[in-house]
């Protein structure tokens, strides 16, 4: 299957047709989880908006020649922190994270990665690269400190899209007796005698973070690689830091050809901070919405657009799927025609696609069996509908905490307050059953109930 994708690259600031640098092995990877707290639904969007891309290129180029990395930041100042306010090793503390970020991509139905390296198995490579950059004169030493030498490098804010003046003066950069430029960026620091560390030529120490992207990335992905993805607040430092640090390590004229970012989720309109205590938790999502709700509310809007999640966008996205299972048998897949997969070659456009998988419902429940394997198959195709009609309806079950019988008596409690005209009796009931989790429906001379 060859069909044209385009892509929105940061690094060019505009819509590219994507050429991958072998048709036969394209590789993307994409910033993981520093696991020093449990991830929140900021970091789900490009869990799931990269997951689509997977799935897309695998349908494009063939399901074994896509390399997808996505790292695991075990080390860093914020897992030290963390480590020492809970009590807990770096390495439990870690694990634990790790484990719980595991059951989020799962719930999330996000395919597996080719591969998942963690830094703290690729310290060697760090020193190596760190010891090309000295070399290179890109790099020097202060008191067991390595920092990159930002003016060694001309190109350094392609990326931001910002000269090196305006990015000291609009963005918080570390201050540091041990730099000669208030833009360069650490590469390796010393450890104090209780932090992990791991001994190199410049005493006991540990990576910067940005410098631990790029050695994963040449490990899985070679110097040069496809695309290169993660939300939109790493454009910069992160990402400029992997730019100048991989081509002048390795003294190429390019990194990855494809940056692509995407944007901020917001709650209630509101920026999520811990500060106002808004941080939504996907492990607490785990405990009363569907992952399938919360994947389809992330893809409700373009990747490269904010989202807001409230509330109304939970329950739309609920309603939807609901409607959308009751199609729900096992079939066979068949190949998806042009006109459903272009908005998907356009950008990664999701709202367009979804409303084409509307009208696929449209069609498909007018009882036509090629239609209902048309819209089956294009919603597996980003990830939805893929969990039985069965355990869709199980895990709403699950969430009542009322039996039928319960329900039964005040259904007919409520129909008798209807009887004797006291609709605000009935609407408490209403109101009573809905927040155990269960929707009743009035049709002609019969109420009905399902679970919410």
């Amino acid at each position: 299957m060859t069909k044209n994708l385009n892509l929105s690259n940061t690094l060019s600031n505009k819509k590219e047709k994507f050429v991958p640098i072998n048709n036969n092995k394209v590789g993307m990877y994409v910033c993981g989880p520093t696991v020093y707290d449990f991830p929140h639904i900021g970091n789900a969007r490009p869990l799931v908006v990269f997951d689509v891309l997977f799935r897309l290129l695998k349908k494009i180029y063939g399901k074994n020649k896509i390399t997808y990395v996505r790292n695991i930041t075990d080390i860093d100042d914020k897992i030290i922190e963390s480590s020492k306010k809970n009590n807990k090793s770096t390495e439990e503390l870690t694990e634990t994270i790790t484990t719980s970020f595991h059951k989020d991509c799962k719930y999330l139905n996000c395919l597996k990665p080719s591969f998942e390296p963690k830094a703290t198995q690729h310290i060697k490579e760090m020193i190596t690269m760190v010891t090309n950059l000295i070399n290179n004169k890109h790099a020097y030493e202060n008191e067991k400190h390595v920092y990159f030498s930002v003016s060694s490098f001309e190109e350094y804010g392609k990326l931001s899209n910002k000269n090196q003046k305006e990015l000291i003066a609009g963005s918080r950069v570390e201050i540091s007796k041990y730099k000669k430029d208030p833009l360069d960026f650490i590469l390796w620091k010393p450890s104090e005698a209780n932090d992990p560390g791991w001994d190199s030529p410049w005493g006991r120490g540990r990576p910067g973070w940005h410098l631990e992207c790029s050695v994963m990335s040449e490990k899985f992905l070679g110097k040069k690689f496809d695309i290169h993805g993660g939300g939109l607040d790493l454009v910069f430092p992160h990402h400029e830091n992997e730019i100048a640090q991989s081509r002048c390590a390795n003294k190429t004229s390019n990194f990855a050809n494809y940056w692509l970012h995407n944007g901020f989720v917001t709650f209630d309109k509101e920026k999520m901070s811990k500060s106002m205590g808004n941080i939504v938790a996907i492990n607490k999502l785990r405990e009363n919405i569907n992952g399938q709700v919360v994947r389809l509310a992330l893809l409700s809007s373009h990747y490269k657009q904010p989202l807001d999640w409230n509330e109304k966008l939970i329950q739309e996205s609920q309603n939807t799927l609901d409607k959308w299972y009751g199609q729900f048998e096992k079939t066979d897949s068949e190949e998806l025609q042009d006109e459903v997969l272009n908005p998907l070659l356009e950008d990664l456009n999701t709202p367009e696609y979804i409303s084409k998988l509307h009208l696929l419902y449209d069609e498909s429940s007018k009882g036509n069996k090629s239609s209902k394997v048309k819209f089956l198959t294009a919603c597996k195709l980003i990830g939805l509908l893929e969990e039985d009609k069965q355990s869709w309806e199980n895990f709403k079950k699950s969430k009542v905490k009322v039996d039928e019988n319960f329900i039964n008596k005040k259904i007919k409690d409520r129909n008798n307050a209807r009887k004797k005209r006291d609709y605000k009796l009935a609407d408490i009931i209403r109101k009573e059953l809905e927040s155990n989790g269960v929707i009743i429906e009035d049709k002609q001379d019969q109420t009905t109930w399902k679970y919410k």
